[in-house]
């Protein structure tokens, strides 16, 4: 059985969001699932292009090395951490087109915030959030090269300009990629994604969802919710 490949972005501001989505991506998949972090430190010679002041993680380029890690070869999902998925995400595939090189939730909004967590500034542009769930189709992607990523602008990136036509962009349900504060409600959503920030931040504790983002957070920690460990360092 083969396994599904997920790469979730990973920033050391906030690592626990990485281990929460994985967390909650494990516990309803169907079957197997490779999740791994991008981490930069774990990149190396591969991407080399010094952090822009509009960067409000760490991952917001090196996420479009998906395809060269896999060797442009099969379906690999990327992820931002901040989510927790709701559903089992193999079911993602059933709404891939295999014609096209990317498939996402074409969001058409504005957000209604200048600024997000930890002060960063809330960058507008066409195709916001389109690049924060990607399935590629790896071998059609080939565009993607490290030296692509390292050089091209944050535009071409996150608008796809490295695809040969639009057409080339698949359509997810928007269920799968839920903007939360910035989207209506939906309880339906699969797919729960904290734009704004987390619900660790105390500013954002009482936002829309984050009582679930708290249960999978202490689900994860404990394997009997009604239990709190800890434990004493004997001295000798």
């Amino acid at each position: 059985m083969s396994q599904l490949k997920v790469f979730i972005g990973f920033d050391q501001v906030e690592s626990v969001a990485y281990h929460v989505l994985n967390h909650s991506i494990q516990k309803r998949a169907s079957a197997p699932v490779a999740v791994s972090p991008i981490m930069l430190s774990q990149l190396g010679s591969i991407y080399m292009r010094e952090r822009d002041p509009r960067q409000s993680n760490e991952f917001s380029f090196t996420r479009f090395l998906v395809p060269f890690l896999c060797d442009y070869q099969g379906y690999a999902i990327f992820m931002d951490s901040d989510m927790i998925l709701q559903a089992d995400i193999h079911e993602i595939m059933h709404e891939v087109d295999p014609n096209a090189a990317v498939s996402v939730v074409k969001h058409d909004y504005t957000p209604t915030t200048t600024k997000k967590y930890l002060g960063n500034d809330q960058s507008k542009y066409a195709k916001k959030n389109w690049s924060s769930v990607m399935v590629f189709n790896c071998e059609k992607c080939k565009a993607l090269t490290p030296e692509y990523v390292n050089t091209a602008s944050g535009l071409e990136l996150h608008q796809f300009k490295w695809l040969e036509s639009e057409s080339l962009i698949g359509e997810l349900h928007k269920e799968w990629n839920h903007l939360v504060g910035e989207l209506p409600e939906n309880p339906d959503a699969k797919l729960i994604h904290f734009t704004i920030a987390l619900p660790l931040w105390p500013e954002y504790m009482g936002c829309e969802w984050a009582d679930q983002w708290w249960k999978e957070f202490n689900s994860m920690k404990h394997w009997d919710k009604n239990v709190i460990y800890t434990y004493e360092v004997k001295k000798t």
